[in-house]
């Protein structure tokens, strides 16, 4: 499948169109499995680990939540200067990526120039799990890098085990877990992920070096010494 991504930035007067867009994309999942809290401070190894099946899953909707659709967050906040990515594939739109940078109003920030958040990452139901969230994600930290970002800020919840495999399998580290932070929603614990940007476009361009000015051994059957080049 041949995916295309397309980058918007945000302004006044495209953002209620493009929360719009955004949402036609269902963002709902089964949950069927949640983490223990308790076990993250051993790491996101054993963290990931703790997850327990749940005797009756249930369909989590973030967006049906009051207050915490797409087209509500321009009325908290100012969407100007955020950045959409979307996946497109044959004229239809895949999923799509929101990133936010350079926000004060928003805590998940710090007040930091250096950091970015994913605000939101979806997918469309059948293509979950087929490379096109990574796709997205990646995009996102492109975004996130042009502008100077050194971190990239990630919030899920402990029911959503899907996700925090995903963001661990893509190289993003347990920054914390915390409880009682949704007062509307007390049984829910928020988990924050973290990709050291910076970092990772450091290991990126340092590449190894080829010896220089000999040729490379190759032993019985003409096999390159190093290995498969």
């Amino acid at each position: 499948m041949n995916v295309e991504m397309r980058e918007e930035l945000l302004n006044r007067e495209t953002a209620h169109a493009a929360m719009t867009a955004l949402a036609s994309v269902p963002i709902a999942f089964e949950v069927r499995e949640v983490l223990d809290p308790t076990r993250a401070e051993r790491g996101s190894a054993e963290f990931l680990g703790s997850a327990e099946p749940i005797a009756h899953p249930w369909t989590k909707d973030y967006d049906a939540i009051p207050g915490n659709h797409p087209v509500d967050w321009s009325a908290e906040f100012e969407l100007s200067g955020w950045g959409l990515i979307s996946a497109w594939s044959e004229g239809r739109r895949l999923g799509s990526a929101l990133i936010v940078q350079g926000v004060l109003a928003i805590d998940l920030l710090e007040g930091r120039d250096d950091l970015a958040v994913l605000w939101d990452l979806r997918v469309v139901p059948e293509l979950r799990g087929r490379g096109v969230g990574t796709q997205l994600l990646r995009a996102a930290e492109r975004w996130a890098a042009r502008r100077e970002c050194r971190h990239l800020k990630v919030e899920t919840q402990t029911l959503n085990v899907p996700a925090c495999r995903f963001y661990a399998h893509s190289g993003y580290e347990l920054l914390r877990v915390s409880e009682h932070v949704y007062p509307n929603l007390p049984d829910e614990v928020q988990v924050l992920w973290c990709r050291d940007l910076a970092a990772t476009a450091r290991r990126e361009t340092q590449q190894p070096a080829r010896p220089e000015n000999r040729e490379p051994a190759r032993p019985e059957g003409g096999r390159l010494a190093w290995g498969d080049q």
